[in-house]
């Protein structure tokens, strides 16, 4: 079984930064991409930021220029450093990885990290 491991969020001001970490382990295939998700409450869950196992990455709108996705293969562990974090930012973030159709096509995600943007 596949898990996903996430760490780094917490209550930071506006225009601050914090680092989201996620590990994962278990039947990991080498090709893969990994990615970071949010929902507030009362919203769906959407799509931050995304990136593959060769480094191809994908952002939101909302956060292109402040966010940052990145892996270390080796560790099967993606990052999200995210700058100048605004209140509408405010969300439960998911760690998520897509394993590729020709070995299973499934997707897993972590338990969620709060990420609380106030002054």
């Amino acid at each position: 079984q596949l898990q996903l491991v996430e760490s780094g969020g917490g209550l930071v001001q506006p225009g601050g930064s914090l680092r989201l970490s996620c590990a994962a382990s278990g039947m990991i295939v080498s090709i893969n991409t990994m990615g970071w998700y949010r929902q507030a409450p009362g919203k769906q869950r959407e799509l931050v930021a995304s990136i593959t196992t060769g480094g191809s990455t994908n952002y939101a709108d909302s956060v292109k220029g402040r966010f940052t996705i990145s892996r270390d293969n080796a560790k099967n562990t993606v990052y999200l450093q995210m700058n100048n974090l605004k209140p509408e930012d405010t969300s439960v973030y998911y760690c998520n990885i897509y394993l590729p159709k020709w070995f299973s096509g499934n997707t897993y995600w972590g338990q969620g990290t709060q990420v609380t943007v106030s002054s």
